[in-house]
């Protein structure tokens, strides 16, 4: 069996992997030039540096087992940085209990209160108690009206503009379940993870092609795909589209009429970002929430404040982010004129930020970055078999509860491998019932010093 996989973020190479592993013969292709998706690095001092802010958490456990499976463990450093949220001009810690009943805007009741339906969020294991509820509108009933507007409020608005309102309770809770104090990072950046997982699907006789678009995916007469890229038309037996529900639709027009209008694809913000490099460190903490208005970014990490500034040549690495609707007008500004107006809000972080202070800066931009979780979402999302024998889609709009994140898309290529491996068997439900549950990459690694 040949099988055919679209995309090569965390998703598309585990799965390739596992396919690999089990003897299947796996062809990759990826528009990009380079592996790894929204978790992809550039070199900044020598050292890979995501494009994208990215840590784990000690409950990624699908993204720590695939690490040290692929001999990276030593590499894996889990440390306690500090994450604030910006007040009235003040940074305070919100990233711990004695952090939330020491945090000055609230009164002590306000306090407790926060703190106690953040624990019980923290103990509650069903999300779909919670999925029939805005987030909005719990967070206002059991932590408060006055946490909701201080704490909560301004970090929905910024981050969902006129969707506030409507993100679901259950998208919430999986933000404040999982989340541990300890921050996991690989030294010397994800794209290592995703260099070696690239040569370990070519030493097992995977296929990698980068810089090739997929146009199509057709049904052949026999049974397969014919898949047609800007370089070539191959056969294959089974196809995966790890692409946004969207692109996928685009890709495989005989997908049936009633599916694609059943699970028809939902709004998702792109993600804008920019890096700057800077010659000292701006703020104390790794994460900064912005809740104040005013800003032209919704969080400020600074890498640096995680890791070391040796690592990456003395550099002191400050990320600005947003997610956005994808016709704002900031994804078609040129990156000098974003810059300029997000170091302009620097001051009013570290009033004696300079201009001069950056050495270098960089702007990134992806479309489908941010799922908007709104009513029915689970009814909506996709299953993974298609009403197209063998043809599959795994993304990260079928993640939910979650809605993103490097974990939760290694752990849907475990369960994507297992069944189609169940299916090419013969013993796995029926791929037409899908309610049944040109570069080519040289294989030699980037390297990093």
């Amino acid at each position: 069996m040949t099988t055919a996989i679209l995309g090569a973020g965390a998703l598309g190479l585990t799965l390739a992997y596992r396919l690999a592993q089990a003897g299947q013969a796996v062809e990759v292709f990826e528009r990009g030039g380079e592996p790894g998706g929204l978790a992809a690095g550039f070199c900044v001092g020598g050292t890979y540096l995501e494009k994208f802010y990215h840590h784990l958490f000690g409950t990624d456990r699908a993204a720590i087992a695939l690490i040290q499976e692929m001999g990276l463990g030593e590499r894996l450093l889990w440390l306690r940085p500090q994450s604030s949220i910006l007040y009235r001009g003040g940074m305070y810690p919100m990233d711990s209990v004695g952090a939330v009943l020491r945090f000055p805007p609230l009164a002590l009741p306000d306090r407790l209160r926060l703190g106690a339906a953040t624990a019980y969020l923290k103990l509650e294991r069903d999300y779909r108690r919670l999925e029939h509820v805005t987030a909005s509108a719990w967070l206002r009933r059991w932590m408060g009206p006055e946490p909701y507007r201080v704490v909560w409020e301004p970090l929905l608005r910024s981050k969902f503009g006129l969707h506030a309102d409507e993100i679901l309770m259950s998208w919430m809770w999986a933000r404040l379940h999982y989340r541990t104090t300890k921050l996991g990072y690989l030294r010397g950046g994800f794209q290592l993870l995703y260099e070696r997982l690239v040569e370990a699907i070519q030493e097992r006789g995977g296929r990698l092609y980068f810089g090739e678009t997929v146009r199509g995916v057709t049904p052949r007469a026999g049974g397969g795909f014919d898949l047609q890229t800007d370089a070539r038309r191959t056969a294959y037996d089974a196809v995966v589209s790890t692409a946004p529900t969207r692109l996928t639709f685009q890709l495989a027009p005989d997908l049936p009429a009633d599916f694609r209008q059943r699970y028809a694809p939902g709004l998702a913000y792109g993600a804008h970002c920019v890096v700057l490099e800077l010659d000292r460190q701006l703020m104390q903490p790794y994460w900064l929430c912005i809740n104040d208005p005013g800003f032209p970014f919704l969080a400020a990490v600074e890498h640096t404040n995680l890791m070391p500034p040796a690592d990456y040549g003395g550099a002191h690495l400050l990320y600005l982010g947003n997610y956005l609707p994808p016709d704002d007008p900031l994804f078609r500004r040129s990156d000098a004129d974003v810059v300029a107006e997000f170091t302009a809000a620097l001051p009013r972080l570290n009033p004696t930020f300079d201009r001069s202070w950056v050495r270098a800066a960089h702007v990134f931009k992806a479309p489908y970055a941010q799922p908007i979780v709104t009513a029915g979402y689970r009814e909506h999302s996709p299953p993974h078999r298609t009403p197209l024998s063998r043809f599959y889609m795994a993304n990260m709009f079928q993640v939910y509860p979650q809605d993103r994140g490097q974990n939760y898309s290694i752990a849907m290529a475990n369960r994507v491998a297992r069944m189609v491996l169940e299916d090419q068997r013969g013993s796995g439900p029926s791929s037409s019932n899908p309610s049944a549950s040109r570069t080519k990459y040289s294989g030699r690694p980037f390297t990093s010093s």
